[in-house]
């Protein structure tokens, strides 16, 4: 199935207790794609300004991505981030943000990505991500991310999207933040009835739940020794989780059961090293065999 992907396209600048890494290719669409052509091609849609690196386009397009969807925009500048973790790496300090392009008028949807099958909506304004999804004819699976900023400023268009979508991803501060819940079995299925048919709550080290009207299910994380930068884990996660479900076709939910854990395991590869720099060398046949690993770790008889 064709799967449509738009968010942010920036450059990265990251320190974590294990170096650094700067003037790096970053942004939520990129880590999304980089994981989700480990199983299906992706359509790319953003935006950059002019002085986007020539060799982050190459490195872009020497995946399986389609990239008629990205707008090089003339007198723009590319979206900017520089970020620190310290301690155990479970939140970056943002350092500066430069929204740049992303401060502009969203891209368009080519004419050609319209009739794409499955469309993730990375983190960015609501009523945006709405506006995105409604130059799409008829996704068969639509699912958007969003963040805490939403929440607080955004809220009545923050709901108005999880009307539109069938899935959301959020995270468990977020989540209790968006319900006033605590419990994150309760706060999912509060958010359920707001309209989409799951929720992926992400828990960094502690895993991920997913929430549907015929239940909940929980996947630990992979258990990792040596992390150095978890920038874009969250995105990593959904390419992994959104690719294999392009692939199968299938959106039930045991489909989405599996498609847990291969988000999980394509995450466990992206956070090993600083920006793209592991994606961009791991193997479907890696992902494979750490996911029968972890599966493996699962199994209780």
């Amino acid at each position: 199935m064709s799967l449509l992907v738009t968010g942010s396209i920036g450059i990265d600048g990251v320190t974590s207790p294990h170096g650094q890494a700067e003037e790096v290719l970053g942004g939520s669409s990129v880590y999304f794609s980089f994981s989700a052509t480990q199983f299906v091609p992706v359509r790319f849609v953003g935006a950059v300004g002019e002085d986007f690196p020539p060799a982050f386009r190459d490195l872009l397009a020497s995946r399986d991505i389609d990239l008629a969807g990205l707008e090089v925009r003339k007198g723009s500048k590319t979206f900017r981030w520089t970020g620190r973790y310290v301690g155990d790496m479970a939140q970056a300090e943002t350092l500066t943000l430069d929204l740049n392009v992303l401060g502009e008028a969203p891209p368009k949807v080519p004419a050609e990505f319209t009739d794409s099958e499955v469309v993730f909506l990375a983190n960015t304004h609501p009523a945006l991500q709405r506006a995105m999804l409604a130059q799409v004819k008829a996704p068969r699976l639509s699912v958007c991310d969003t963040i805490d900023h939403w929440i607080a400023n955004e809220r009545t268009e923050l709901v108005e999207t999880l009307k539109a979508v069938d899935g959301v991803f959020i995270n468990d501060a977020e989540v209790r933040q968006l319900t006033g819940t605590t419990n994150l079995v309760t706060a999912g299925k509060e958010i359920l009835e707001l309209g989409p048919r799951f929720i992926v709550v992400k828990k960094g080290e502690h895993g991920v739940l997913l929430v549907t009207r015929d239940g909940v299910t929980a996947v630990p994380a992979y258990p990792h020794e040596h992390v150095k930068d978890p920038t874009g884990a969250g995105d990593s996660f959904a390419g992994g989780m959104l690719g294999y479900l392009a692939a199968e076709g299938s959106f039930d939910t045991a489909a989405l059961r599996r498609a847990l854990v291969r988000g999980t395991v394509t995450a466990s590869f992206a956070i090993e090293d600083f920006s793209l720099r592991r994606m961009v060398d791991v193997t479907r046949a890696e992902i494979d065999a750490r996911v029968a690993e972890l599966l493996d770790m699962l199994r209780i008889d």
